[in-house]
């Protein structure tokens, strides 16, 4: 069965022609009711992993539903990609804040901003939208934010990085959606990069493209590269501060000790490439959680590849936390800039599917309390680990 497909609309800022391939809305499928063995998901399925970002309009779905969904694309997975209620239990935990799993279906997270009554068996939910003012170093001023600034709050995908394997699609349900003018993010890091977009969009940069952009030198480190994250790292970054582009931590020694940390094991630890290769379209995907990471490995260059230019060309171990974040910022940063960013503009009801393992993205927005938005959020900790680069990129990039 053929699944009829129009390209998402396009903001101008984005630098189109790069973003020709990506994200489509699917028209004439409903979201509630699809086959997993049939041949159109099969089919959404195929289009998922090559547009990175499918949109369903006016969708209905409960969370038995939206579980069911996020599941056909890992079959045997279970959990909520950091544990059934575990985040909840976790006061440490950064996410404690902003996530709450619904009572019935605990795989499903609902996030949000204000109080809903009568929810999806929750009686009275105060629900807190992730602000820049408890989590990066500096704050916009109240007058700023007044004349309508604001900022990404937190570039990342979603995945615990301990324990529990990268999910490989995440659901985002929209539920109930604030109206409200238009913001205009600021980077506030020298540069003067604005991006004005819709109150509370959702924020999309493509690690396709982040990698597409690196020069030369970069993608030799990339495709050679692994990092290694830190032992439960959303309680190791708790105590730490954001850079104002939302894009990774300042290093100020602010981390907990890892002898401070929650019990953990090294077995549990992951080591992940620096590229993830798409399952349907071979394409590498510069896929690492900025704020997580606690070293960086690089391959030697083999014998016989030239290395003029070549960076780390005997290998590394980069165990210094700043080298390890400056390098990834200078890598990583290209991408979220204003012409490579897609913002999506919600309406109510809005169901995105999109491909945790080849996308970051950030929440926007500044929001009153008596703005309220309502969301459904379900990933899934996959069956199996990330592939990376084979031996036919190895021979193309080094």
């Amino acid at each position: 069965m053929t699944v009829e497909i129009v390209p998402l609309p396009l903001p101008p800022t984005l630098d189109a022609p790069k973003f020709q391939w990506f994200g489509r809305e699917v028209r004439g499928v409903d979201p509630s009711d699809i086959d997993p063995e049939s041949e159109q998901f099969k089919e959404i399925e195929r289009l998922l992993y090559k547009h990175s970002i499918l949109l369903f309009r006016n969708a209905n779905l409960s969370p038995e539903n939206q579980y069911a969904l996020t599941k056909a694309f890992d079959p045997t997975s279970e959990s909520f990609g950091h544990g059934n209620n575990k985040i909840e239990k976790d006061k440490q935990n950064i996410l404690n804040r902003t996530l709450r799993g619904i009572p019935r279906v605990p795989q499903v997270q609902l996030i949000g901003n204000g109080v809903v009554h009568d929810y999806e068996g929750f009686s009275e939910m105060q629900l807190e939208h992730p602000s820049h003012h408890t989590w990066h170093k500096t704050r916009l001023s109240p007058e700023e934010e007044a004349a309508g600034y604001t900022r990404f709050v937190r570039w990342h995908m979603d995945a615990a990085l301990y324990e529990f394997q990268p999910p490989r699609v995440t659901t985002l349900y929209g539920r109930i959606v604030p109206n409200g003018p238009k913001q205009v993010v600021r980077y506030d890091d020298g540069t003067g990069d604005e991006l004005e977009l819709p109150l509370a969009a959702t924020a999309y940069a493509s690690g396709k493209i982040m990698f597409e952009l690196l020069p030369r030198e970069l993608k030799s480190v990339a495709v050679r590269g692994k990092v290694k994250y830190a032992p439960h790292p959303y309680v190791w970054v708790s105590t730490a501060k954001a850079k104002s582009t939302a894009l990774g931590m300042e290093t100020e020694g602010r981390e907990v000790p890892l002898d401070k940390l929650p019990p953990w094991e090294e077995s549990k630890i992951q080591i992940t490439p620096m590229l993830w290769k798409n399952p349907v379209t071979g394409d590498l995907h510069f896929q690492v959680h900025p704020y997580c990471v606690a070293e960086i490995f690089i391959n030697a260059l083999p014998q016989g590849v030239s290395r003029d230019a070549a960076l780390y060309p005997d290998g590394a171990h980069l165990a210094d936390l700043k080298e390890v974040r400056d390098l990834l910022y200078k890598m990583q940063r290209p991408a979220i800039s204003p012409q490579f960013v897609y913002p999506h503009d919600w309406r109510e009801n809005d169901l995105i599917i999109f491909h945790n393992r080849g996308v970051l993205h950030s929440v926007t927005g500044t929001l009153h309390s008596n703005q309220v938005r309502a969301y459904h959020q379900c990933n899934l900790a996959a069956s199996d680990g990330p592939a990376g680069p084979d031996e036919e990129d190895l021979r193309k990039w080094l």
